[in-house]
């Protein structure tokens, strides 16, 4: 029998793989895997050892147009056979009888995933740590080198005006969501909108491009690109900004992550990554202290919506210690925002 877990069927899924993978050897364990702030990951394996990943939506509190299964599935199993590292995909099931919802499966990639300051320290030494943040740039300049109409993502989403779009969405799920009033997502979004960069040629974006959204190896190596669900057609610059929002160095004042692994010896500079972009892709970067400020921006936005449903019980009863900083983090990244677009001269 297999061994179930909240949100999976067990049977249901057993069955699915079972005609998908050769050799499946039942019965299937399944273990939650911590980390993502949305859809929900699992991890499969069968009698034999060997192991899966299953995504599927959250259990409750599902957007409209959000959680997108297969939307999620195309994009990985286009990029499969690029220079971008991604897991070979086993297949979407849209059917919903399944186990409760939409899922897809994909490989596992073995690897650890580098979440905060301790796990830099337990799984790679400083040579590694600076080999994988020049490889995370690297993989980042491959991504937007991807022709979308060359692997058939060519319509996954508009391709102009990007960034007004974004601005445009994340100020609307403000409002539809606000909780408390913060005049300076107001005043930093007009700011924003008046003096957005010419976008050039729309790559594919991911939309949430961190170190801690890739598997890497104990030599620093990059083995596959996670978390797509954010993706879509648009300005790489806007990767690249968001990238340095989350690449923290010691002595920030401000730590986004609370316990970034970047902070650790042996990670390069924000300077260092972005003059990398900027050689091994020949973009003009001239422009990067609007896109940091529209990270920040945009960061705070989605992290006052968790403040807020944490205010709300949303989240149950947990410590304060969980959520309750999250308050004043989206204070301080409006501040940080408005600072990086006085630096723009706007």
């Amino acid at each position: 029998m297999a061994e179930a877990a909240e949100g999976i069927d067990a049977a249901g899924v057993a069955a699915w793989l079972g005609e998908r993978v050769d050799d499946l050897d039942p019965p299937l364990s399944f273990a939650a895997i911590e980390g993502g702030r949305s859809n929900l990951t699992y991890r499969v394996t069968d009698a034999a050892g060997r192991s899966f990943i299953l995504r599927r939506p959250p259990l409750s509190g599902v957007l409209e147009s959000a959680h997108d299964m297969g939307r999620e599935h195309r994009i990985i199993s286009a990029l499969e056979g690029t220079d971008v590292p991604v897991p070979r995909t086993i297949g979407f099931e849209p059917d919903e009888t399944v186990t409760g919802a939409p899922f897809y499966a994909m490989e596992f990639v073995e690897g650890p995933v580098i979440r905060d300051a301790a796990a830099a320290r337990e799984h790679l030494d400083a040579d590694a740590r600076r080999a994988v943040a020049f490889a995370l740039v690297d993989t980042l300049v491959a991504l937007h080198a991807v022709d979308p109409d060359d692997v058939g993502l060519g319509d996954l989403a508009r391709k102009e005006d990007y960034i007004a779009r974004q601005l445009k969405r994340w100020h609307g799920q403000y409002h539809k969501a606000r909780s408390r009033d913060l005049p300076a997502i107001d005043e930093v979004h007009g700011r924003l909108v008046s003096s957005i960069p010419d976008q050039g040629r729309a790559a594919i974006v991911h939309g949430d491009y961190r170190l801690d959204n890739v598997i890497v190896s104990p030599r620093g190596e990059l083995r596959a690109v996670l978390d797509w669900e954010l993706c879509t057609l648009g300005d790489p610059m806007a990767d690249l900004g968001l990238l340095m929002v989350y690449w923290s160095e010691p002595g920030d004042d401000l730590v986004p992550l609370q316990s970034a692994p970047t902070i650790v010896d042996g990670f390069p500079t924000r300077r260092e990554l972005a003059e990398r972009y900027a050689e091994r892709s020949g973009r003009d970067i001239g422009e990067l202290d609007y896109y940091v400020a529209f990270g920040l921006w945009k960061l705070a936005v989605i992290l006052e919506g968790v403040y807020g449903r944490y205010r709300s019980g949303a989240y149950g009863d947990v410590p304060e210690s969980v959520w309750g900083p999250f308050g004043d983090i989206v204070l301080r990244l409006l501040e940080q925002a408005s600072e990086a677009m006085s630096g723009t001269g706007r």
